[in-house]
């Protein structure tokens, strides 16, 4: 095999389409683009959302609400949950958070919740507390650390 002989592999190339070269061709006159209209024209067609010039739905729908970009949103787990799911002398992480299936995501970190009571004595890591978490936690003579 030499360098002159090497060739695409049957099928895999088509010619390109060589529009506007006579009506013998089948691509002469308008160019396989019919008469007329936007879709005929240089730079045609219509943007995306268009609806022949009736007022488009994104703009018949009013705006609400607000998205702050800065905005943080926090999976929340209640003191409850923890009594539940983890043993005496445990650390819980987010890790054995979402183990446990307490938590689906971490989104922008966890925060402890004060709901419920708690017994057991627990190291519990997460980014964080409210203050009647953090006092139960310490009663049950656990540790509240903040990531």
């Amino acid at each position: 095999m030499k360098l002159h002989e090497l060739h695409p592999a049957e099928g895999s190339t088509t010619a390109q389409k060589r529009l506007g070269r006579g009506t013998g061709s089948g691509l002469g006159k308008t160019s396989g683009k019919g008469h007329k209209g936007a879709k005929a024209r240089s730079g045609g067609g219509k943007r995306p959302g268009f609806e022949g010039g009736q007022m488009p739905l994104y703009r018949r729908i009013p705006k609400r609400g607000f998205n702050n970009i800065f905005g943080t949103e926090f999976a929340e787990v209640n003191v409850e949950s923890l009594e539940e799911k983890f043993n005496d002398g445990d650390t819980v992480t987010v890790e054995k958070l979402l183990e446990a299936g307490i938590i689906k995501k971490t989104l922008d970190g966890v925060k402890i919740l004060g709901n419920g009571d708690l017994t057991k004595k627990l190291t519990v890591q997460a980014q964080k507390f409210t203050a009647g978490a953090k006092e139960k936690i310490e009663a049950a003579g656990g540790k509240a650390e903040v990531i």
